[in-house]
């Protein structure tokens, strides 16, 4: 974005509300950058282009043509925002401000606090996972219909292997992180996961509030990138869209990957326990 008109968004934005800047963002294929670097990421608007690029050009998936990017510069204007610009209600706009900074909505992203810009590894971490929402939303044609700990793994996958791209980071570093801190987490010891609870929206939240939002992100990566690992990304993209035409968690589960919510959390439990930290 060129520095006149991103003054004339930030000039705009300040009308309606004092820390809130509002950015359109055109991810049309023709708008997206063919090198993608993170010296380029000079602006909110460079930043989602670019990583929208890697997430296309890489990874196939689906991008809106347009999305709007609104920053706030406190977690208050994050929560006002949540509820004005994200249609969230007040209540679940509150808990998420509390904990979450950033949310990726039906062609929005939502984020608080621009500090980092431009080019510090989490900020791009976030900005890569709220993208990844924005992705599942266009597959699944709505909001919150597949599993939640799989929508929260597969966008910190995504997420991780934005950074790898990038050279920030690497998925198999952050996979043996994850693996480290999971070892102790409360639902290995029991050896029972409740991928039902973890599978909605508010369920995964109350779980990540009681047992600790870092695990439980963690796990779920791990749950994602081992789904991934055997059956691949394509088949992982595909679940969600079946969400478009059929609002069935456990059939769609089912159909996508072969096997049931039970039969996967075996698995996964007993892939986990081996997993040498």
């Amino acid at each position: 974005m060129a520095p006149g008109r991103l003054l004339a968004v930030v000039l705009l934005a300040a009308g309606c509300a004092g820390g809130r800047v509002v950015v359109p963002v055109t991810l049309e294929p023709a708008a997206l950058p063919r090198a993608v670097a993170v010296e380029a990421f000079t602006t909110h608007e460079a930043a989602v282009q670019g990583i929208a690029a890697i997430l296309v050009r890489d990874l196939g998936l689906p991008v809106p043509d347009e999305l709007t990017l609104y920053v706030y510069g406190s977690r208050e204007f994050f929560e006002q925002g949540l509820v004005s610009d994200g249609r969230v209600s007040p209540l679940r706009a509150a808990e998420l401000s509390d904990f979450a900074a950033g949310v990726g909505r039906r062609r929005q992203l939502l984020l608080q606090d621009d500090a980092a810009l431009p080019a510090d590894r989490e900020w791009i971490r976030l900005l890569a996972h709220e993208l990844t929402h924005v992705a599942q939303i266009e597959l699944a044609q709505g909001e919150g219909r597949a599993e939640q700990w799989l929508a929260e793994g597969m966008a910190e996958w995504v997420a991780f292997g934005v950074l790898e791209r990038l050279g920030l980071d690497t998925r198999a570093r952050r996979r043996e992180t994850a693996a480290a801190a999971v070892s102790t987490h409360e639902a290995l010891v029991s050896a029972r996961l409740d991928l039902e609870t973890l599978g909605s929206p508010r369920g995964f939240t109350i779980r990540h509030l009681r047992e600790g939002s870092l695990p439980t992100y963690q796990l779920a990566f791990l749950m994602a990138d081992y789904l991934i690992g055997r059956m691949g990304l394509p088949r992982v993209v595909e679940y969600f869209r079946l969400f478009a035409t059929r609002q069935d968690r456990r059939q769609n589960f089912s159909d996508a990957f072969g096997q049931s919510f039970e039969d996967f959390e075996r698995e996964i439990l007993a892939h986990l326990a081996t997993t040498d930290p």
